[in-house]
């Protein structure tokens, strides 16, 4: 693999906690660093969990001792004189970006657009441009690069801001050899991610499992997350009657053991950017069943190969795919041993060659 014949690179994230973005931002860090970038990851927030490699400035700390906006003003002194101190060849920027006075200052004044690429992890691309669509332009025409974690997101942002620095880069996805598996293997299917009901549709999994021949089957439902929806989800599933089938497991942030184990995963989003539970899911060797919202799995899941792909919304056609998966044990095993080669092209070594061609 070619070298990044040190360049320095910053790559500013909300945190290293939590959410897809923040753990997408902490393994950009580590694919750079290993290919040879000069890596320095600013944090805004103090959570620091996902793993990174190469130097941090944590802002958070900072955030925590003082966030009246003398606090913020300081903190965007200090981040424009860390900027300018270790002048950097490119500014990644991973965070959501909402507020337009707040990202006028950081993308005029804090940034060089020139060195300044923004990353979209959303195909809900307000969250990272303004909706303004002359305001957007104002902000992001001059950037260096606007990087769509999925093709419908760069074709999005183009087609409504008409901005011409825009591409696709996929996330990476490191594949795991020593993951161990749980006792209960084959038991349950899983969902994993943050528990909000109005992106992640949680709801929807719940009534398609209660649908489904599942339960009778002794096939249990596991829910691994935290969030703002926990409470709520729990009722349902206990005005479902599932009480005793569906088991809600703690946030953990290396949920591969669980992953691998289960039969298979579910994801039942009204949208997403580039979902990293099917990519995760698929390296372990664990097929998946999604709807076909915006955007991602219909960039990643070649149905009835790796998984299946259903109509979003649909409660039926998630009761049968899930009746299929279990039932079908020719699909299921053929989908199973599709799993990880239909993302190796999603490995860390072909995401790095991707970043490296924008970074010369």
């Amino acid at each position: 693999m070619l070298k990044g014949n040190n360049k320095k690179i910053c790559i500013v994230t909300l945190s290293l906690a939590d959410g897809g973005a923040e753990r997408c931002a902490g393994l950009l860090s580590q694919i750079l660093y290993d290919v040879g970038y000069d890596v320095h990851v600013v944090s805004v927030l103090n959570a620091i969990e996902f793993p990174y490699k190469g130097e941090m400035l944590n802002l958070g700390e900072l955030k925590d001792e003082n966030d009246s906006i003398f606090g913020r003003l300081n903190r965007l002194r200090v981040f424009k004189a860390y900027l300018k101190e270790h002048d950097f060849d490119y500014v990644i920027d991973n965070r959501v970006r909402i507020g337009f006075l707040k990202e006028l200052i950081i993308s005029k004044f804090i940034y060089n657009p020139k060195r300044t690429i923004y990353c979209v992890h959303s195909y809900k691309i307000d969250h990272y441009i303004h909706p303004n669509k002359f305001l957007g332009k104002l902000l992001y025409t001059n950037a260096y690069k606007i990087v769509g974690v999925s093709k419908a997101i760069a074709k999005k942002i183009h087609s409504v801001y008409k901005l011409k620095n825009v591409l696709s880069i996929y996330n990476s996805i490191k594949f795991e050899d020593d993951v161990k598996e749980l006792k209960d293997k084959g038991n349950y299917i899983l969902f994993f991610g943050r528990l909000e009901d109005d992106v992640k549709n949680v709801s929807l999994l719940l009534e398609g499992y209660s649908k489904s021949k599942l339960p009778s089957q002794n096939i249990k439902l596991k829910i691994l997350g935290n969030g703002e929806d926990l409470d709520k989800l729990k009722k349902k599933s206990e005005v479902l009657g599932l009480s005793t089938k569906v088991e809600f497991v703690s946030y953990n942030p290396d949920p591969s053991s669980i992953v691998k184990s289960a039969l298979f995963t579910v994801l039942t989003s009204r949208y997403e950017g580039f979902p990293r539970s099917i990519i995760e899911s698929l390296a372990l060797g664990t097929p998946v069943i999604s709807v076909d919202c915006k955007s991602g799995p219909n960039e990643i899941i070649e149905n009835n190969h790796n998984g299946l792909l259903i109509e979003n919304y649909n409660l039926d056609a998630l009761a049968t795919a899930m009746n299929r998966l279990v039932t079908d044990k020719e699909l299921y095993l053929h989908c199973k041993q599709n799993s990880q080669s239909s993302v190796a092209h999603f490995s860390e070594e072909n995401i790095a060659k991707q970043w490296q061609s924008i970074l010369r």
